[in-house]
C-alpha cells in the first residue's frame, strides 16, 4: 500500500485550492486586481458571491424598493377609499346573503351593524384624488401617487395575511419580496446588505417570518438594523479585538468555509463566508448610515425627526414612536442612495379593533409626515424615477362596527380581507391615478380587483422579472413569488 504523506497533501491541496480556476479563487484575486489597474474589462461574477449584480429579465422600470408596512390593517374607509352610503346606513344590517359564509375575528354576526366614517374626504393634486382629512402631506403628493382600493386576500388573521403579503402564501417558509428581488437582481451595495429591515412601534405579529429567505440562501434575508446606537446587535468588537486580529480570523474562517464548500458546493457556505465578509465591511459603514449629522437642518425637520408623540398613544405607540418612524423614514432614503436593494419599514399597530377614532389620529399622524417627506425627498434627489415607494398591509377593515360581546359602543373595525387599499409612487408607476373600485360601503372590490399575487406579479414586472420565471427550485418543483397565480396590472405602469 503506498503511502500517504498527510503535510505533503495538504500543501498540494491548499496550492490547488488557491490557484487553480477549479477554485476560482486565485483567478479572482487576480482579476479585482487587474480591474482596479484598469487592465480588465467588466466580467459576471454572479457565480462567485451570492448577491453579486444579475441582469433581470428585460429592462427594468426600478431599481430600488421602499415597502412602509403598517402592520395591524389600517381602516381604508377612514383613510384612502369614502364611502357616504355608509352615512345614509349607519346602524342598519348588512344583507344575511353578504355574512352568510364569512369568518370575522370577532364580529358577532347577528347584531352587527354598519358603521360610517366621521372622516372628511377631499380631493388632492390635479387628478383630484379623494383622501382623508388623517393625511394631510400624503395628499400633497396625490400626483406621484397610485392608489389601488381594490386589493384583496383569501386571509382574516394577521400572521397568514402578513405573510401573503410579504411572501405570497399564508404559510411559513417562503422567501419574503426583498429576498426575492436580491436573488433574481443581486445587490449594488458592498457595504450594507442588500435588503434591509426597520421597525416602530409594537412589531408585528408575523415578526422576523416577514423578512425571512425561506428556502433562498440566507444571504437573501433582511437584516433587522436599529435607528439608533449599533445598527446591528453584537456589530463591533468586543473590547481588546483588535481589526488586524479580527481580519486574522475571518481569513482563517474563509479558508476553511472554503474548503468546506468545494467538498458539499453548499450554497449555505458561501452564504456564510459573504456574511462575515459584509459584517466585516459594514462596521465603518453602517455607523455612518445612521449618523445624520450630514442631514441638513432643513431635511431633518422635512421627515419630523425628533418631533414628540401624540398623547394616548393606544395600539400603535410606544416610547418616541413619533422620531423612530421619522428616523426610519429618512434613513430608507440614505439606505437606497447606497445602493440597498429592498428596505422594510415595519409599524405596529393599526389593529383597531376598539377606540379606532383616537389611536387611527396618532398612527396617521405619525405616518403622514415622514411618508410624504420621503416621496418628496426622494423626487427632488432624482431618485424616485428608479424607487418604488409601496404603502400596505395585509388586509383591512369592515365596514360593520365591531360588536365583541362586553363592549357596549362600536367604537372599532375588524379584520376585513375581500378589499382594501395600498398607495405606490415613483419606480415606472403611473402617478395620479386611483385604480379599482369597491362596492357602495367596501365590502367587497367589484372593479379592476387585485389579488395581492397580482401586485407581486406588478411589482416584480417593474423590476425587470416576468413573474412566472424568476423561480427558485426546491424540494424537485420551481417556486416563486407569485405561486401559481398572479398576472401583472398594466394600467398601474407608467
Amino acid at each position: 500500500m503506498k503511502t500517504v504523506n498527510l503535510a505533503d497533501s495538504i500543501a498540494r491541496t491548499r496550492r490547488n485550492f488557491l490557484a487553480t480556476s477549479a477554485s476560482g479563487l486565485g483567478t479572482l484575486a487576480l482579476a479585482h486586481m487587474l480591474q482596479g489597474q484598469g487592465l480588465l474589462g467588466a466580467a459576471d461574477t454572479s457565480g462567485l458571491t451570492p448577491l453579486a449584480p444579475k441582469p433581470p429579465h428585460f429592462a427594468p422600470k426600478a431599481k430600488n424598493c421602499i415597502f412602509l408596512f403598517m402592520a395591524g390593517a389600517p381602516s381604508q374607509m377612514d383613510l384612502f377609499d369614502p364611502k357616504p352610503k355608509l352615512d345614509e346606513l349607519h346602524g342598519k344590517p348588512l344583507p344575511e346573503s353578504l355574512t352568510k359564509d364569512v369568518r370575522f375575528a370577532f364580529i358577532k354576526k347577528k347584531t352587527a351593524v354598519l358603521m360610517r366614517s366621521p372622516r372628511e374626504f377631499s380631493r388632492h393634486g390635479q387628478c383630484g384624488m379623494e383622501l382623508s382629512d388623517f393625511l394631510p402631506h400624503i395628499g400633497t403628493c396625490a400626483d406621484d401617487i397610485a392608489l389601488v382600493r381594490s386589493i384583496y386576500s383569501e386571509q382574516f388573521n394577521h400572521h397568514p395575511g402578513q405573510l401573503m403579503m410579504n411572501t405570497g402564501v399564508p404559510r411559513f417558509g417562503s422567501p419574503s419580496v426583498g429576498s426575492w428581488l436580491n436573488y433574481g437582481l443581486g445587490s449594488e451595495s458592498k457595504n450594507l446588505p442588500g435588503y434591509v429591515v426597520l421597525t416602530a412601534g409594537r412589531g408585528s405579529s408575523g415578526g422576523t417570518s416577514n423578512w425571512t429567505s425561506g428556502f433562498l440562501p440566507s444571504t437573501y434575508a433582511g437584516v433587522l438594523f436599529r435607528g439608533k446606537g449599533e445598527p446591528i446587535l453584537n456589530l463591533d468588537n468586543p473590547p481588546g479585538v483588535g481589526t488586524g486580529l479580527q481580519r486574522a480570523s475571518l481569513d482563517a474562517l474563509r479558508d476553511l468555509n472554503s474548503r468546506r464548500y468545494l467538498e458539499t458546493l453548499d450554497p449555505e457556505i458561501q452564504s456564510r463566508i459573504a456574511s462575515y465578509e459584509l459584517a466585516f465591511r459594514m462596521q465603518k459603514s453602517a455607523p455612518e448610515l445612521v449618523d445624520l449629522r450630514d442631514e441638513s437642518k432643513e431635511t431633518l425637520e422635512l421627515y419630523g425627526v425628533g418631533r414628540k408623540d401624540l398623547p394616548n398613544a393606544g395600539r400603535g405607540g410606544g416610547k418616541n414612536v413619533f422620531s423612530s418612524f421619522s428616523t426610519n423614514c429618512l434613513l430608507a432614503r440614505r439606505m437606497v442612495e447606497r445602493g440597498v436593494r429592498f428596505v422594510n419599514l415595519y409599524h405596529a399597530s393599526w389593529d383597531h379593533h376598539s377606540n379606532l377614532e383616537k389611536e387611527l389620529r396618532f398612527n396617521a399622524t405619525m405616518a403622514d409626515q415622514p411618508v410624504a417627506a420621503l416621496i418628496k425627498d426622494l423626487k427632488q434627489r432624482g431618485l424616485l424615477d428608479e424607487t418604488l415607494v409601496v404603502w400596505g398591509s395585509e388586509f383591512g377593515r369592515t365596514p360593520l362596527g365591531e360588536n365583541r360581546g362586553g363592549r357596549s359602543a362600536n367604537t372599532g373595525r375588524d379584520h376585513h380581507p375581500f378589499s382594501f387599499s395600498i398607495f405606490m409612487a415613483g419606480g415606472g408607476i403611473r402617478g395620479g391615478q386611483v385604480l379599482g373600485k369597491t362596492d357602495d360601503v367596501g365590502w367587497h372590490a367589484v372593479e379592476d380587483r387585485m389579488h395581492i399575487n397580482d401586485f407581486h406579479a406588478t411589482l416584480l414586472h417593474l423590476f425587470g422579472f416576468d413573474h412566472e420565471n424568476l423561480t427558485y427550485r426546491f424540494k424537485g418543483r420551481d417556486f416563486r413569488l407569485t405561486d401559481v397565480s398572479g398576472q401583472v396590472f398594466n394600467k398601474l405602469i407608467a
